[in-house]
């Protein structure tokens, strides 16, 4: 097989209703959705685009690639505990900027908390089109307030991999938030929030993971 230039690899893992026609669509018409999102938004106000989602950091984590020799199999510590708590993270790859909350849950007065956190880190006088998976934290018409200069934009169902945002907690994981071990709710935070500055402190790693060319658009 090797002679094949072939190797064995951790297969990525979809939903089984994943629609790849519809997926492509999406980013075929990411312009026309964005403009239906931003009805009754001023014509001249600039627009952003931001990735938005959340991610579940825990003492029963799972484990990530390393190098090693051929052969062998290296050991990587994991906990048996299970508290956790949850990244809210969002970026805007054009401008090389994001937002995050650290929570206990994932639920619609936490995503409030993350919405007004957004909010204060869009550029004055702008508006944020913030492109999320449908979870039922993320419905409006609910418990969900929505600041003055955000509006959300939907993902197609099933569709995590049009998500930069699955991109950054891969990462992550790769760099900070694998094999470890925390003995307390406290400590998970602490790290959490300094992996998500080191992150965020990055620009050009920004650009890198969060850029998409169906997402730049001209309206």
């Amino acid at each position: 097989m090797r002679k094949l230039k072939l190797t064995r690899l951790q297969p990525r893992p979809f939903h089984p209703k994943r629609d790849e026609a519809a997926q492509e669509a999406f980013k075929k018409t990411f312009g026309a959705l964005l403009k239906t999102a931003l009805l009754g938004s001023t014509a001249a106000t600039p627009v952003e685009i931001w990735f938005q989602d959340e991610a579940r950091v825990g003492q029963k984590g799972g484990h990530t690639y390393v190098w090693a020799e051929l052969g062998s199999r290296p050991p990587m510590i994991r906990d048996n505990r299970h508290d956790s708590a949850y990244i809210f993270g969002a970026i805007c790859p054009a401008r090389a900027v994001g937002a995050a909350i650290i929570a206990p849950a994932a639920n619609a007065e936490c995503m409030n908390l993350h919405l007004q956190e957004i909010s204060t880190q869009v550029t004055p006088g702008s508006i944020a089109a913030l492109v999320c998976d449908s979870a039922g934290w993320h419905q409006t018409g609910g418990e969900l307030e929505l600041p003055n200069n955000i509006v959300l934009l939907p993902l197609e169902p099933y569709s995590p991999e049009l998500n930069p945002m699955e991109n950054v907690w891969e990462y992550l994981r790769g760099n900070k938030l694998s094999a470890r071990v925390w003995d307390s709710y406290e400590a998970i935070v602490e790290a959490c929030a300094e992996a998500w500055n080191f992150f965020v402190n990055d620009p050009d790693r920004i650009r890198s993971i969060g850029i998409r060319d169906w997402a730049t658009v001209n309206l």
